[in-house]
């Protein structure tokens, strides 16, 4: 995937000039003693920026706005673990063996915002694990946290004693204890793995991520040229697509005619609905599973649990914003936050 994109291009795709995007750098992060927070989402915002509930004047509020645009801009590419790499396995012998280690950090969404989280391997979500239809797999758990947990395999066939749910199939994984997933893969789609123990907190916190399955009979997949998952979370890290709130966000990049599957995944609480401006998207699965009939929309709304799988076929050149379309996760007075990202098409 193609993660870099030259300056100049992006002006150009934005219709705006660089001397009036620059300008905003030079405003900083406190307009007339007002406080500029970077616009995360937090709880509590009342989109009126300035302290007090004094409101902005309309100059203020571009300034702010295009703040947050300078700052996604200056750090595309920059975070290279934002669209996640696919962890890599230990053979035993025929079994793939994935090491998971939960841990108590402090994660930044962006721009020094951070919060006390839970991880996989130190990131939220955590790696991706990626595998093949009728694989035997094994996932090795590791508990450093300050409380217990389980994993569960959300969207996947597995025997019930690894469904991952303490005190009905298992015990829980306790402080400084190892405990041991192992079956065979039979479902392919885009899955999730994720807490089962004080849920509502852990997942929010960050105990999630994605678990593909590829299907061993190819003949029905799309002919795609990149492939993206995008892992929607709200509550307690605040409104964030892969683990990150608008400007800390990362673009899709892409060339005219490309196709593009994105995964949606909802790990949060409240339902989002994805909207992306200028092209549509093409609504294959849902839930790891083929819709007979699939469907092309502008706006897909996707509850908590639910994977959707999406087709774009980048036949329109620019700039275009991607976000969830519940606005108040999304853009205030001070400026886009949270779900926001951009596909960017170009020639």
């Amino acid at each position: 995937m193609n993660s870099q994109i030259k300056r100049r291009d992006f002006m150009k795709f934005m219709g705006a000039s660089a001397g009036a995007i620059g300008a905003a750098g030079l405003i900083g992060s406190r307009v007339s003693g007002q406080e500029h927070t970077g616009g995360h989402g937090e709880p509590g915002q009342d989109g009126m920026g300035g302290e007090g509930g004094t409101a902005q004047t309309w100059q203020e509020m571009n300034a702010h706005h295009q703040e947050g645009v300078q700052i996604f801009l200056d750090n595309i590419g920059k975070d290279t673990t934002f669209w996640r790499p696919a962890l890599e396995p230990v053979m035993d012998g025929d079994v793939k063996v994935f090491n998971i280690t939960c841990q108590d950090i402090m994660w930044d969404t962006g721009g020094g915002m951070e919060f006390p989280a839970f991880a996989y391997n130190g990131l939220v979500p955590g790696p991706e694990i990626r595998v093949t239809e009728g694989d035997k797999v094994r996932l090795v758990v590791t508990n450093e946290m300050s409380e217990s947990t389980a994993i569960h395999f959300h969207g996947l066939l597995v025997p019930n004693s690894v469904d991952g749910v303490p005190f009905i199939t298992q015990p829980t994984i306790d402080p400084g204890q190892t405990f041991t997933y192992e079956f065979t893969v039979r479902n392919f789609g885009s899955h999730m793995y994720h807490s089962h123990h004080n849920a509502a907190e852990q997942v929010t916190r960050g105990l999630l991520g994605a678990f593909i399955v590829e299907p061993k009979d190819k003949s029905r997949e799309p002919q795609i040229t990149a492939d993206y998952t995008m892992i929607l979370n709200d509550s307690a890290l605040g409104f964030t697509l892969n683990g990150k709130g608008f400007p800390y966000t990362q673009p899709i990049i892409a060339k005219l005619g490309d196709k593009i599957r994105v995964r949606y995944m909802n790990e949060g609480l409240m339902i989002h609905p994805m909207h992306l401006h200028g092209i549509p998207q093409l609504v294959l699965s849902k839930d790891g599973y083929y819709l007979p009939l699939p469907f092309l929309c502008d706006t897909l709304n996707i509850a908590p649990g639910e994977r959707y799988d999406v087709i774009i076929d980048c036949t329109e050149l620019g700039v275009w914003a991607f976000h969830c379309h519940i606005l108040s996760h999304a853009e205030s007075r001070d400026g886009m936050f949270g779900m926001v990202t951009v596909l960017i098409v170009q020639e």
